[in-house]
Order: structure tokens, then sequence, then C-alpha cells
């Protein structure tokens, strides 16, 4: 990676680290963000706290090789990578075709095919070095590879959601085509310099947004058995809603591993029961997700280790802003205040933590803690008489039976919102044929995935007009001061702008956020070098058994 002597803003968050103003975790995330490597970050972090961070590189020497491995996980159409919306497409993918940037377990970005990188001062060009990497058909990755695939997912036509990341700073006004005919530069066959229309300082991290794969061109943007890549091992097998089999690729890897000769996802579709009997009596080796209702079940399971994670994944109540019952941002707050969200944390989500309305997570390092948001019926009440509905309103919200938790935690929602004269009927759908409307309904509860920092879901899901903007919200000041924070390195000052946002949000914006969810996996004790993802990603190149 690129040192930190060669960017002035590494040097001014070290100097925020090293007075207290900065935490660990934050200067971990940003300085790898601005081209310091993830080793010489750990370094200095050491140096500071006069802490030892030594790197494990005996461990391929004690990792079992060969063997094979399967998890139960779903198993959904994956022919499109830039249209992903899922996190375990991207898992069948990821296995097989590698990204540009890997953020790990840790929330750190380290390089993927991209070795290294320099942003300028003003954070408006982006300089990348490839690494030295071929393809399973034993051609070289070049700089015309990942130019094509960088283009290819900003096309507007491609409906992908790294539009909702990169568009403002890579689109023109219009979001119709590329800023700039030099947007994507070619500056040799291992370099690509990206030229934006605005500053951005975490352009690494939406590099490994889930369905940025890098693709061989040559397979037209498509993804499927028989598909070119650079990742560990080559897709050999898949069918829908049932499996995806993988077996190691012979020619090498240039990252860590493969230690497993094959590995195999297995589709149990809904049938949560199904997939904790297949682990009891070992059919499968690990669980992609467990369920919060069968927490114990899986811990005591005398084989099985159960892994837990602090992550950003959630669900909210989202409303349509241009929906006449919804204009109002009296309205929308009411239904915030009416809430008690640890209360429906306990009990639709009981290993999760307390939401504040605003989709920015503690485990972000990037938040900013308000003063605590404290349910108001009254308050509630009062604000909806203003705005006319003296009498209450009557509405309906659409959701989902599976996962088990949402739909609990619709209900207890409703029974809060009774007390504001908040009357909201449910109108549960079938999972199956919610993702086709989710984005539809003018009321509903969404699942929401982790990502490492709160301004790439304020921009994902916020920012008016991107892809995956269910709400329709468009608040011209917010996409302001977003664009401020994106732009702004220093992270005392970047925490204080986020913390704008979630006001913002708090008293305007669409959602109401009851719980943070923690996560757990659970996998055969004889599996090893799995560390639990926030994100839910699986490498299985890191995986031997």
């Amino acid at each position: 990676m690129i040192e930190e002597k060669e960017n002035e803003h590494i040097a001014s968050i070290k100097k925020e680290y090293a007075e207290g103003t900065a935490s660990r975790r934050e200067f971990l995330r940003f300085a790898t963000l601005l081209g310091m490597s993830a080793t010489s970050a750990y370094a200095f972090v050491g140096k500071v706290e006069n802490l030892n961070f030594v790197p494990n590189t005996a461990k391929a020497a004690k990792m079992p090789k060969g063997g094979s491995l399967k998890i139960a996980m779903r198993c959904p159409k994956i022919s499109d990578p830039a249209t992903y919306s899922w996190i375990f497409d991207s898992v069948i993918m990821r296995q097989s075709v590698d990204y540009l940037t890997k953020t790990g377990q840790d929330n750190v970005t380290r390089g993927g095919l991209f070795k290294s990188w320099k942003p300028s001062k003003d954070l408006k060009t982006w300089t990348f070095k490839i690494r030295n990497v071929k393809w399973h058909d034993g051609r070289k990755l070049v700089a015309d590879d990942v130019i094509w695939n960088i283009k290819r997912i900003l096309d507007p036509a491609s409906g992908s959601s790294v539009l909702g990341l990169m568009g403002s700073y890579m689109l023109d006004d219009e979001q119709k085509k590329l800023w700039d005919a030099n947007a994507v530069e070619k500056v040799d066959d291992s370099t690509v310099r990206l030229n934006l229309k605005l500053p951005q300082l975490t352009v690494p991290e939406h590099l490994f947004h889930y369905p940025f794969g890098i693709l061989d061109p040559k397979d037209g943007g498509k993804y499927g058995v028989g598909a070119n890549g650079t990742g560990a091992f080559k897709l050999v097998d898949f069918s829908l809603n049932r499996k995806a089999v993988f077996e190691a690729h012979e020619g090498g890897y240039w990252d860590e591993g493969p230690y497993l000769k094959k590995l195999e996802f297995v589709d149990f579709g809904d049938n949560h029961t199904a997939v904790a009997r297949a682990l009891e009596s070992q059919q499968v080796n690990g669980i992609y997700i467990g369920q919060i209702e069968q927490y114990e079940l899986y811990r005591k399971m005398p084989h099985v280790e159960v892994y837990r994670v602090a992550s950003g994944a959630t669900g909210v109540a989202r409303l349509q802003v241009d929906r006449p019952e919804f204009k109002d941002p009296r309205v929308r707050k009411a239904m915030r205040l009416a809430v008690d969200a640890d209360a429906v944390r306990k009990v639709a989500y009981s290993i999760g933590t307390a939401a504040e309305h605003h989709h920015v997570s503690q485990e972000f390092a990037d938040y900013f803690q308000l003063k605590p948001f404290k349910r108001d019926v009254e308050k509630a009440k009062k604000l909806l008489a203003e705005a006319g509905h003296s009498k209450g309103i009557d509405i309906e919200i659409t959701a989902k039976p599976d996962p088990s938790w949402e739909i609990r935690a619709v209900e207890a929602l409703a029974d809060q919102w009774k007390d504001a004269g908040i009357r909201v009927k449910i109108n549960q759908i079938p999972s199956s044929k919610f993702w086709s409307v989710w984005d539809k309904v003018p009321f509903g509860f969404t699942e929401w995935a982790h990502r490492p920092l709160g301004s790439m879901l304020l921009n994902l899901a916020y920012r008016a007009g991107v892809p995956w903007n269910e709400t329709h919200y468009n608040n011209p000041e917010f996409d302001k001061i977003l664009d401020q924070v994106d732009s702004t390195p220093s992270i005392k000052k970047r925490k204080k702008l986020l913390g704008k946002l979630e006001t913002i949000m708090q008293e305007d914006g669409p959602i109401i956020q009851p719980v943070w969810r923690g996560l757990f996996m659970a996998y055969d004790k004889k599996v090893v070098g799995f560390v639990p993802h926030p994100t839910q990603y699986i490498f299985g190149n890191e995986l031997a058994i």
C-alpha cells in the first residue's frame, strides 16, 4: 500500500488519534481508506498504545489441506451481479470472483485486485495500482479489464445500487453518464485513475460494495457456471434455490489459501428448522446466518461453535414521503415519538441493541452520539393534531413473515402506535413476493444489511434519486451535508457532520427504526479459520476442515 508519508491527510488523522480525538477504530478505518496499509496502521496503533500487533504469518502451515465443506445458505439468481440486492448472492460470486478492495472482519479496508492506492490532496484524483494477478484462463488482469467493469456498473442502465454510492461524484448532474470522458482513466496496463467530479474519502470502500465483483469482460457482465474469474475457486455446478458447488482453482491463488478442495452452499429455502437439523446431523458444516429464535438451540449442540458479531444490520419501517399520508414531516416524527425502541428490541431481537431512527449504528466509525431519543406519546399526539389529524390516522404496513423477528417487530410497533392514535393494519405477504414490491408499497418494513460506514447507508438509501431510495426521500440540505461528509478527511469534523444528518433523520426523515441486529453464525467445530463478518460475507479461501 502507499505509505502514510505520501499522504498529508494520514498525518492529520494520526495526530487526531495520538491526541485522543479519534478512537483506535476510527483511525484504522480512515487511515486505510486514505491509502495506509493495514499492517502500517496497526503498527502505528501499537506504537501509540504500547501494544504489539503481530501478523499470523504461520497460519497457512497450520491449516488442514483438502476436504469438502458444506454451508446452508440461500442460492438465488446470480446471473447479473450488477443488480445483486442480497448478501448471499455475492457470497456465491466472491468465491470465484475477486473485488478491487477488501474490507475484512475488523472493518478495515485492504488491497484486493488493487494492491495500493493514493488520493490527491483534494480527494478528487485517486490512483490505483493493479496486483499481478491472472484470470483462471491464464490471461493477465490488466487495466482495460478493470476499466470495463467500472464503466459497466456506473452505466445508469445497469440499475446497480453502486450508483447510489458513486453516482454523486462519478456521473453528471442528470445521472445519465460519466461526468467527464476521462473520469475513468488508464494510466498504463497496471494503473487506473479515477478523476472525480466531487471530493470523496471512501472510494476504496465503495469498490468493495457487493455488486462490484470484477468479471471477465469476455463474459459480458454475466456470472454463472464456467465464468472466468481470478478467485480461489471455480463455480462448477449451480441449481437455482438448491445448491452452488465450487472446486479449488488448481492454478494457485494470489491471496491466502484455498485450503479446501471443494466448497458447497446448500439451499433449504425458508425452512430454518431443516437448516438446524442439517447442522445437528452434520449434513452441513455451517450455516450462513442464524435465526434469533434458534439461538439457544444452536448453543446446545455439542459439536457446534456459535459465533456472534456486532453489526449494523437492521430493519426499518419506512414511509414513502411523496404519499399524501406521509408528506407532512410532523406525521413522520410523531410515528417515531410514539415508539419505545428498546421495548421493541426486547420483543423482536433480544441480542440486538435499540436503534435511534437515523440508520447510523454505534458500530460505524463515523457514528455521532446524539441525546437519547425517548418515547413521548403526548408530543406525538400534538404533532398529529397540528398536521390535521386530531383523531389519529389509519394506515397499512406491508411486512413479511420471514425472518420471524421482522413480523414480531412490526406487531410490537403497531401496538405502541395505538397509544398515539396511529392505527396500523398489518398486511403480511409471503417472503417470496415481498421483494417484488419492497420499494413500491407506501409503508413497509425493510431489512438492511451492515455497511462499514454510516455515510454509505445514507448514500445508498436516502440520497435523492438513487436506485435504492425506497422512501423517495428528497431533502436538498441532507444531500448537501452528505456531500460534505464524503469530502471530509478529518475524523472529528466528519463525525460532527454525520451528527447533523442523524438529527435531520430524527426530525424530518422517512423511517422508524427500532433495532440493530447482533448476528450469529454456527459452524461444526471441525471447521477451521472461520471469523464472523458483520456484513455476513464468507471468504471460502480462508476456511479449512
